[in-house]
């Protein structure tokens, strides 16, 4: 596998949410906004990679029989290093994600990279695995947490718990669009606010599965038609080559 299919493999192919179903807690449980989304996967991203780095650097020291319990130790660390760093710049996001910070450390999907990856590989394709995985999973959470909050509220809002590259939080409505045609209709008076509430995550996630699997079905009966006309089109080349011959002989005999 070259580095760039070991970076990409996590965003589709592999992708730990949309195809291994790994890390659902956190994907059903803080994707209530795009900003909480965003706010774990880039949690994950630091810890997901640092972790896969540690322990593809201390793969041949770690005996056999405490492999997971080290594993384990080591990404606590991380996990301990952002809650710490989340509760002092970015309160708001702490305490919206409360305990599903420092249950980042049981994540299926972290230890899982550190025992099938990067135990057994060098620290550079580690790293790229880990980064790479991490994407994947952050791209998964923002689709489920734009998706529940827009349709939610109609819009979705930067600033709120995320601080930084504004001083107030913007937000990004249908509003500015529809008040161009009518000032008396707001957005939020049509919003599903089911979509803010756990059940609205199962039913945002099922829609999203279902998209993944109706795609993966459609590849795989294209690649069966393909391979169903090749092996025709060989049988028909095998048998006109069996009647050029025959042909050829009834000549060489007359």
């Amino acid at each position: 596998m070259s580095k760039k299919e070991n970076f990409l493999k996590g965003f589709f192919n592999e992708n730990p949410i949309f195809v291994f179903l790994l890390g659902m807690c956190p994907a059903l449980a803080v994707t209530a906004t795009f900003e909480t989304a965003l706010g774990m996967g880039l949690l994950v991203i630091f810890v997901l990679t640092f972790s896969n780095i540690v322990v593809s650097l201390l793969r041949h020291y770690i005996p056999e029989h405490v492999r997971t319990p080290s594993y384990i130790v080591i990404i606590a660390t991380f996990v301990t290093l952002v809650e710490m760093f989340t509760e002092a710049y970015a309160f708001a996001l702490y305490e919206s994600l409360g305990i599903f910070i420092p249950l980042i450390v049981v994540n299926c999907l972290i230890l899982g990279r550190a025992e099938s990856f990067a135990s057994k590989n060098n620290v550079l394709d580690s790293a790229i695995d880990g980064l790479g995985m991490a994407l994947g999973f952050t791209f998964a959470l923002i689709v489920i947490g734009s998706i529940r909050e827009f349709l939610a509220t109609g819009g979705l809002v930067w600033g709120e718990y995320l601080p930084f590259f504004v001083d107030q939080p913007v937000s990004l409505s249908l509003d500015l669009i529809i008040h161009l045609f009518d000032d008396s209709i707001t957005i939020k008076d049509f919003g599903l606010a089911m979509f803010s509430l756990p059940p609205g995550a199962f039913i945002a996630l099922a829609f999203i599965l279902a998209f993944f699997q109706f795609k993966k079905v459609r590849k795989e009966e294209k690649e069966a038609a393909a391979k169903k006309a090749w092996i025709e089109q060989k049988k028909k080349e095998a048998l006109a080559r069996k009647k050029a011959k025959a042909l050829k002989e009834s000549g060489e005999a007359a």
